[in-house]
């Protein structure tokens, strides 16, 4: 049977990316935040996942404004990372798992979830970054993905609610799947930051302590807010939290044990964090 071992939880923004392209790890700016990762290192090094299931945000490299799904899963054979505009090199290509994929649609399917299937699908920095961070010197990935795009971007956004559920969904099928495959889920995004409008530079620490503190043992405490008042405490595009929130859900619902974490502030306007979860 496959056995989950847990996950980990990362900011994206597009300006990790230049750093590791430029190699400013140490530079006291980056510096608080790359020292985050070490640990999650060491813990994919020696639990050697074979899949990731990935629950991130598209930036409009697939879905844009006029098409927007709610969730939408990945089922291709390869997923290419594309450029966006930030003038970051393409990151590698993810060898995907569709067997796996369809597994996963066909229970979220019956669970009631109307997603939207990919077996075509580009990935953007807030997938690609992540990998980065987390196996900076491979050559080539060292795990299958499953990606599982959330809408962060175009009202009406899903609930809290709904994006833990839906990770709940998502546990169901990878605890039936009958293969012999070590998962880790990842969350990406977040934390607390606004890139625009009158509140741009806007973070709030204590919201995202808040989350981080209920993440591992209890995530529902997050999803008491809506998804406007989420907005209001974390900022526009703070909303990201939901795929940290879906990714818990997936871990399943016993309590997680937390074993790291990181928060740095600033890095890009953004509230830059880093936890690793294990399965109890």
């Amino acid at each position: 049977m496959a056995r989950i071992i847990g996950g980990y939880f990362t900011s994206h923004v597009p300006a990790i990316g230049g750093a590791i392209v430029r190699g400013d790890q140490e530079e006291p700016y980056w510096k608080p935040f790359f020292d985050g990762f070490p640990p999650v290192r060491e813990w994919l090094e020696a639990e050697r996942p074979d899949v990731a299931v990935c629950f991130y945000n598209d930036h409009g490299l697939n879905f844009f404004l006029d098409k927007m799904p709610t969730f939408a899963v990945g089922a291709a054979h390869e997923y290419r990372n594309e450029d966006e505009g930030w003038g970051l090199p393409l990151f590698k290509s993810f060898a995907g798992h569709p067997d796996l994929s369809w597994h996963i649609i066909e229970q979220l399917v019956g669970d009631e979830f109307d997603v939207t299937t990919c077996q075509s699908m580009l990935v953007d920095h807030a997938l690609s970054i992540p990998f980065e961070l987390a196996y900076p010197d491979a050559q080539e990935w060292p795990l299958k993905l499953v990606p599982i795009a959330i809408n962060t971007v175009q009202y009406p956004l899903p609930s809290a609610k709904r994006c833990l559920a839906l990770g709940q969904a998502v546990h169901r099928a990878l605890a039936s799947w009958q293969g012999a495959e070590k998962i880790v889920v990842i969350g990406t995004g977040g934390l607390s930051h606004q890139l625009d409008g009158e509140r741009a530079g806007f973070v709030n620490p204590d919201y995202d302590r808040f989350c981080m503190d209920s993440l591992a043992a209890n995530p529902e405490a997050i999803c008491v807010d809506s998804t406007k008042e989420i907005v209001r405490k974390s900022g526009s595009q703070g909303v990201e939290i939901l795929n940290w929130i879906a990714a818990r859900g997936a871990l399943g619902a016993a309590p997680a044990r937390e074993t790291h974490r990181n928060y740095h502030i600033p890095i890009s306007n953004t509230a830059a964090a880093t936890m690793l979860l294990e399965t109890a």
